[in-house]
């Protein structure tokens, strides 16, 4: 891995599939190449939608995050602060994630509304894609229940974005580290 860059794997939990309607509910991050060095915050939730079905995958409850969660213009400050200070000077932060188009959705929209830029810039690194390339595979072969028996010993995501992070870490070092298909030209 490039040494200025500083991957950076991050997950979310949400009330919803998209950030103009439902709120962003918890934001794990770790660094990829140092896992215990974390970042964990369950936020405020704004007043919109939440659907049943993503309150019983993440088991945050909206009535304790009501009273307990910070709120998002301190939450979102406080995130791009620990970037800040795991990223080494002249490195770039680079967000990773396990279908990163969804959490990367939440993370930019916040950080453009809470803080007026987004330390990670404007592109992810998504983990399905990079697998695909890896391993030669097909977008269906880059699901958990087919990356998850094979390089995190089959335990399933738990959900919190904490411990989620830090499993989309060591998959993306295994993949990492995994050789490269050889590609037919």
């Amino acid at each position: 891995m490039d040494a200025a860059e500083t991957l950076i794997s991050v997950d979310v939990e949400t009330g919803g599939a998209t950030p103009g309607d439902y709120a962003l509910l918890s934001i794990g991050a770790c660094l990829v190449d140092d896992p215990e060095r974390t970042y964990y915050v369950e936020l405020r939730p704004e007043d919109k939608r939440t659907t049943l079905e993503a309150l019983e995958v993440s088991k945050l409850s909206l009535d304790v995050l009501r009273t307990m969660g910070v709120p998002p213009d301190e939450a979102m400050p406080q995130f791009a602060a620990w970037v800040a200070e795991v990223v080494p000077e002249g490195h770039r932060a680079v967000f990773v994630g396990f279908n990163a188009a969804f959490d990367w959705m939440f993370v930019a929209d916040y950080f453009e509304r809470y803080v007026g830029r987004n330390p990670f810039g404007h592109s992810p690194l998504d983990i399905k894609a990079f697998a695909m390339g890896r391993l030669g595979s097909t977008w269906a072969e880059t699901s958990m229940k087919v990356l998850g028996p094979k390089y995190l010993s089959g335990r399933p995501l738990a959900h919190h974005a904490l411990s989620d992070a830090q499993d989309q870490a060591a998959l993306f070092r295994a993949l990492y580290d995994e050789p490269a298909h050889a590609h037919d030209d």
